[in-house]
């Protein structure tokens, strides 16, 4: 939860309220799993993995998946997507997910989490399966959704110079590490607020630390008569030195 909504569960009379600021990121970084729910594993834009048998794989498999099994996923990084945004979800049986996360983050790979989907209650919940053996290559495509900015146009426009608005809607405390340079700060909690003071002539490109606020954020500002898209990627900052990649 945001700092202003922790501080208003305190008041609630909430006694154990943590904030964690660094948000996914920081949780993966302290080693711990993100979980993918299943309307993801169905729709997201994502290369699922089925690390069981080949056998229990041709049987029945969620759609879209290719099989790898655990055993052989330390050697089959080479088939795994070049850019490392890829969202990889993994499901299989026992531990063998959360195993298979920890592969896959060694690689690199900034969007891997891990699916507790059970098969045998997914296919008992009428849920679509296909049958056969695995595809013979993994492919995978960046899309973007409808009112998100690519990251080359955001990385030109956050140079300066342009007739965009960059909005960066973290929290007064995420800041303190540092910003774009050409960003506006307004954090997410305090936009409605601040509404009349952001032009409407001009696009406002809106980002956070991942991506979540930011999407938020241009709804609110879409919903308020504004022109704005929001950026989904990583922006990590040391002073006005930011890091920006998916």
């Amino acid at each position: 939860m945001s700092t202003k909504n922790a501080g208003s569960a305190v008041k609630m009379g909430y006694t154990d309220v943590k904030v964690m600021l660094a948000g996914v990121p920081g949780w993966k970084k302290a080693g711990q799993y993100v979980e993918a729910s299943e309307e993801f594993v169905k729709k997201g834009n994502i290369v699922l993995v089925d690390l069981r048998s080949p056998r229990e794989y041709e049987a029945g498999h969620i759609p879209r998946a290719h099989n790898i099994q655990l055993e052989d996923l330390d050697f089959a990084e080479d088939e795994f997507p070049a850019n490392r945004a890829a969202p990889i979800v993994v499901y299989g049986n026992g531990n063998d997910a959360v195993e298979a996360y920890r592969i896959i983050k060694s690689w690199g790979c900034k969007k891997g989490s891990v699916s507790s989907i059970d098969f045998a209650a997914w296919k008992q919940a009428g849920n679509p399966i296909e049958t056969g053996p695995t595809p013979d290559e993994i492919v995978w495509k960046r899309i973007l959704g409808k009112f998100e900015v690519a990251l080359d146009e955001f990385k030109k426009a956050a140079e300066g110079g342009g007739d965009k608005i960059i909005l960066d809607v973290r929290t007064s405390e995420e800041i303190g590490d540092g910003k774009l340079a050409a960003a506006r700060h307004i954090p997410l909690d305090d936009l409605q607020g601040q509404l009349h003071t952001l032009p409407k002539d001009k696009e406002i490109l809106v980002h956070c630390t991942t991506g979540a606020r930011a999407e938020m954020a241009s709804a609110e500002l879409r919903n308020a008569g504004f022109k704005s898209r929001y950026l989904v990627a990583n922006v990590e900052c040391d002073g006005s030195d930011c890091e920006i990649y998916e």
